[in-house]
């Protein structure tokens, strides 16, 4: 997602707290983490959200 010029988001959905946190535990956000300040300007910010709607088709 692009929030502006030059700050992005990323958006993951998940079936329940569980699966946000052995996400957010992986290897993959571990490798962001520990790489964070060579790829981004400023540390990532991580938020929680609730879907208030969606459609399907």
């Amino acid at each position: 997602l692009r929030l502006g010029p030059s700050t992005f988001g990323v958006f993951d959905a998940f079936k329940d707290e569980t699966g946000r946190q052995n996400h957010l535990n992986g290897p993959i956000a571990q490798a962001l983490m520990a790489n964070a300040s060579e790829l981004l300007a400023a540390p990532p910010s991580i938020e929680r959200l609730d879907v208030l709607g969606a459609k399907l088709p």
